[in-house]
């Protein structure tokens, strides 16, 4: 999990299929069992057996190309198109290019995204939640900047302080007046529908600006 950031997906998942694999034959999933084998002895050969499925699963996926543990299999899609692009962030690296871009935002609300390389849950939310058709087109007159907070120098660390945030992935937003809308501030990985209910409330704030339960 620690060095998944770092590594190649085609071999994160080979190294998940090993740690999957091995313990199954130490369960004896391959092994015949005597026909009076005790209950314990099946039940164990039986999780050895789910454990072995699921690692060639991995390097199933693996070889197909598969973007994510998680989704081992969506490399062997029988449809030819690729998968769902993220959104295209415009990226920043200092308070002073973040201020710009929000005063020249024309009107539009605008939305920073914190990422960084070694962020996994940075990439998840790239690849599960920001290439969701839903979200994309709840965020279609959003401004979209991002901080990649990598390297953590100090304009990094002077970005994520000013939201105060101790690191990445966390999203900020801010309303047509440029102002931050404090109550709206993601911490953390979120699905695209729980993320989908932070845009609904960022795009009920209308013309005014304003809505009962979000300070503006």
């Amino acid at each position: 999990y620690m060095v998944a950031s770092i590594i190649p997906m085609r071999l994160q998942m080979l190294l998940w299929a090993a740690l999957l694999i091995v313990p199954a034959i130490y369960l004896r999933a391959l092994d015949s069992l005597p026909v009076d084998a005790s209950l314990a002895s099946k039940f164990w050969k039986g999780a050895g057996i789910i454990l072995l499925a699921l690692g060639v699963t991995l390097i199933i996926g693996a070889a197909s190309g598969a973007k994510s543990p998680l989704q081992p299999l969506s490399g062997l899609s029988s449809s030819k198109s690729a998968t769902p692009a993220s959104l295209a962030f415009k990226r920043i690296h200092s308070m002073s290019e973040l201020d710009a871009n929000i005063h020249n935002a024309q009107g539009k609300t605008v939305m920073l995204d914190f990422y960084a390389d070694w962020c996994v849950a940075c990439k998840e939310l790239e690849q599960f939640t920001f290439s969701d058709p839903a979200v994309k087109s709840a965020l279609k007159d959003t401004i979209l900047l991002q901080a990649d907070v990598t390297n953590n120098s100090p304009e990094d660390i002077g970005l994520l302080g000013r939201f105060k945030l101790f690191g990445p992935p966390g999203i900020i937003f801010f309303n047509k007046n440029g102002h931050e809308i404090t109550p709206l501030k993601v911490v953390g990985y979120q699905t695209p529908e729980d993320f989908l209910k932070v845009l609904n409330q960022l795009n009920s704030l209308g013309a005014d600006e304003c809505n009962p339960t979000i300070a503006c």
